[in-house]
């Protein structure tokens, strides 16, 4: 059985194997008729321990897109919140024959467990595991860099991205750092020290505490959700301190170069990490992001339910 756990799972063939899918897939999205029969009979479930609205939606969408049934699992109002165990809720979707879980959890490593535990013998899609990875997230961003900076075809090499703010809690951080990494671009992460994880210096990227100078010379700046509901402690002085050092404003994205891009995997705190006329201007990508994800969420799962009999080569 094979999974999508980690973006670290993924050698460049097999992240260029799903972003070529995809754009395939996206040419499809674009016709009247939007569906494929490729999973017709199977059962994709949704099993969201955590709110999403944008993840969990777009997961929906693709699936049915590939004519796959869908149930969507949430541990509000269910025996989760009564209780019942990982294990437990696992045994219950294998008896019901799923053939692919996407779980998105709010402990790191719930996936891998999910998957390797011997509970089930489904395929398990991350969906966002505590503050540890969002691979789907990571593959859709650099399938909306590689359209935008690279005609939509091969890999990153030497593609300057910059990631702004909290990473610290961001999963869509790591999960981009190793990806972006692995597909030939450089890395910057630019956040407060107290905003960066333990063990950040091993990460394959640059690590900068100045963002006028992070962004000088970025093809694309992504900025990062201040997660304020994860935090218990004061990260920085305030939120107007916060947007004013790692903030991008008009003022800032006015000295980016001609063809940067502005990214954010949403939802965004307007007017903290970014200002409203930033979000909402033509440099933005955000909301193409959304439907990116859509086509890249649609490639994972018709190359690990059988799409393609070779599945995704490096992917456990």
């Amino acid at each position: 059985m094979r999974h999508l756990l980690s973006t670290a799972d993924l050698t460049r063939d097999d992240a260029l194997l799903i972003l070529d899918t995809a754009a395939e897939l996206a040419r499809i999205s674009d016709r009247p008729m939007k569906k494929l029969p490729t999973l017709r009979g199977r059962t994709v479930v949704n099993l969201f321990f955590e709110d999403s609205t944008r993840t969990r939606i777009s997961f929906e969408a693709a699936a049915k897109r590939l004519s796959a049934d869908v149930i969507n699992f949430s541990a509000k109002g269910s025996s989760v919140s009564k209780g019942e165990s990982l294990k437990d809720t696992a045994l219950t979707l294998q008896a019901m024959g799923a053939d692919a879980v996407v779980i998105r959890h709010g402990a790191s490593g719930a996936p891998h467990r999910l998957a390797n535990a011997g509970w089930i013998e489904s395929t398990v899609i991350n969906a966002g595991d505590g503050t540890h990875e969002h691979p789907t997230q990571a593959l859709l961003d650099a399938f909306t860099l590689r359209r935008h900076l690279r005609d939509g075809e091969g890999d990153l090499t030497g593609v300057r991205v910059t990631i702004v703010g909290d990473v610290l809690h961001s999963r869509v951080a790591r999960s981009n750092v190793l990806l972006l990494h692995t597909l030939g671009a450089d890395v910057t992460l630019c956040a407060p020290p107290t905003l960066l994880p333990v063990g950040v210096d091993t990460w394959p990227c640059t690590v900068s505490y100045d963002l006028d100078a992070a962004i000088a010379d970025a093809d694309a700046v992504m900025m990062l959700r201040v997660q304020l509901e994860r935090m218990n402690a004061a990260y920085f002085p305030s939120a107007a301190e916060y947007s004013r050092r790692y903030g991008l404003d008009a003022q800032r994205m006015a000295t980016l170069a001609p063809h940067t891009i502005v990214m954010h995997p949403g939802p965004m705190n307007r007017g903290m990490e970014i200002a409203a006329d930033v979000a909402d201007s033509e440099r933005s990508v955000i909301v193409e992001q959304v439907s990116n994800g859509v086509s890249v969420r649609m490639a994972v799962m018709y190359l690990l339910l059988g799409g393609a009999e070779s599945g995704i080569g490096g992917i456990a």
